[in-house]
């Protein structure tokens, strides 16, 4: 997933039964679309293979985008996104393994969860906000 550091926002995300650059390349096209214009975004990532690309360099590049690495063996690097993961496992997978029988069923559940996450679930660091209040609330004072 993409997530706004600003917000927490997860702007886009994507599920394949294997990692490839075509799962990355859909992920950034749908946050593209969401957020046209975002040069000199900083864009952090952890250092998989897919990210270390030269397509994804070129595509951050084309559309004025720094690219920032986690250093190597440090998830602290990318403590926000590992945080994220660890309550999506928690809230939504754990117990539930098992309930999803194909991909498709997975993808369901964790558009359902990511929706939950955005658009109802309060967090602290955002002084009880969602993500998305978060977010509009931000632009109102634009």
């Amino acid at each position: 997933p993409i997530l706004d550091m600003h917000n927490r926002e997860i702007i886009s995300w994507n599920i394949s039964k294997t990692p490839n650059y075509e799962q990355i390349s859909n992920m950034l096209t749908i946050a593209f679309q969401k957020h046209p214009n975002i040069e000199g975004l900083i864009f952090h990532s952890d250092q998989g293979w897919q990210y270390q690309m030269n397509q994804y360099h070129k595509t951050l590049l084309e559309h004025g985008i720094i690219q920032s690495m986690s250093r190597k063996g440090n998830c602290l690097d990318n403590c926000v996104m590992e945080n994220f993961f660890g309550k999506m496992k928690n809230e939504m997978f754990y117990g539930h393994e098992y309930e999803f029988k194909t991909l498709d069923e997975l993808e369901s559940a964790m558009e359902e969860y990511i929706h939950y996450y955005n658009e109802e679930r309060i967090q602290t660091k955002l002084k009880g906000l969602t993500p998305c209040q978060a977010r509009n609330q931000a632009l109102s004072c634009l």
